[in-house]
């Protein structure tokens, strides 16, 4: 192909994510500015307000992009997709609520080609049947908000923050979770992160109103040389937003999570923890924060981050996916 790839992006006019008030602006970033910014392509903005014909976009795309296979962001059907036979790409939600919201049944009903997600093939594959299309692709990391960091020299060295969604841990809480929301409380899905917060040199704080306390969440990142991204199952943008604020990282990464993936590498860009050693690691750095091999290992995990998991590079990799549906 000789020109550009004219890429049609259609979405719902109501995504939450996509609204100029809400605090999270990861969706936002990635579909409606990295996309924008590839040479490769040409995109152009198709917001609806329910079903989508696609018989408008005729003989004037290549591919179609979604940000979601669910009705919230993206139209409730495609009309004439079939019909008009142009491929479809799509964002998947998160994979353990497939069934619930009828991801798969979308994906057939709206002829998606290929669906993308920062999950490993190993977790998505336990919800989506083998016959749907998954690429891995790491995504959410935007590159500017990331330039201008405290360093690291000037940050808290006598406490390590966690920050995201945790559990609750009483036996209580705990069964009650087991009976009634099975395999979906925070416990469930952020034990380690969860068991972290109750130790006396971890700061935590949860997101009020949309917002960390009386800051951005990339600064209230860099005021501490070191930081927790912990998920059970796999890994999540924490784990590279962390690194790229120019935190040393301390990651759970199993065999559980899978989350080798990535690319960290333990003891050079990042420090790997788990259910059985992560008190011993934390108390390695800080009976000796000044000891330079951190902020050697956080320097390289920023770089890694910054040159290899930002925005722009998982676009180039959905672009060379793209080639393959439309050649």
């Amino acid at each position: 192909m000789n020109r550009p790839i004219r890429l049609a992006f259609v979405y719902k006019k109501s995504y939450n994510y996509f609204q100029p008030g809400h605090f999270d602006r990861t969706s936002a970033d990635f579909f409606l500015k990295a996309f924008e910014r590839n040479k490769e392509l040409d995109v152009t903005y198709h917001p609806c307000e329910s079903n989508f014909d696609v018989e408008k976009l005729s003989g004037k795309c290549d591919v179609i992009l979604l940000p979601m296979n669910r009705s919230d962001g993206a139209p409730n059907k495609l009309e004439n997709v079939k019909k008009v036979g142009i491929p479809v790409i799509s964002r998947t939600g998160d994979p353990h609520s497939a069934e619930k919201y009828g991801d798969v049944e979308f994906i057939e009903k709206n002829k998606i080609d290929l669906v993308f997600s920062s999950h490993p093939d190993s977790y998505i594959y336990k919800f989506y049947p083998k016959r749907v299309n998954h690429k891995t692709v790491i995504y959410g990391l935007e590159k500017n908000l990331y330039e201008n960091i405290i360093p690291f020299k000037e940050r808290n060295k006598n406490k390590i923050l966690c920050t995201g969604a945790i559990g609750k841990t009483s036996v209580k809480s705990r069964i009650g979770n087991a009976i009634l929301n099975p395999k979906r409380s925070g416990w469930y899905f952020y034990k380690l992160r969860t068991l972290s917060t109750k130790l006396s040199y971890v700061d935590y704080s949860g997101i009020k109103d949309g917002k960390y306390p009386n800051d951005d969440y990339v600064t209230y990142l860099t005021r501490y040389r070191a930081t927790i991204a912990a998920s059970t199952f796999y890994p999540t943008l924490k784990y590279w937003e962390n690194a790229a604020a120019g935190c040393l990282t301390f990651m759970e990464i199993t065999n559980k999570n899978d989350g080798y993936f990535i690319g960290f590498e333990n003891e050079k860009s990042a420090i790997f923890i788990n259910e059985r050693n992560y008190q011993e690691k934390f108390q390695e750095f800080l009976s000796d924060p000044d000891n330079p091999k951190w902020e050697e290992i956080a320097n390289a995990g920023r770089k890694f981050a910054m040159d290899e998991l930002n925005n722009d590079k998982a676009v180039q990799k959905i672009v060379e996916y793209v080639k393959e549906l439309v050649r």
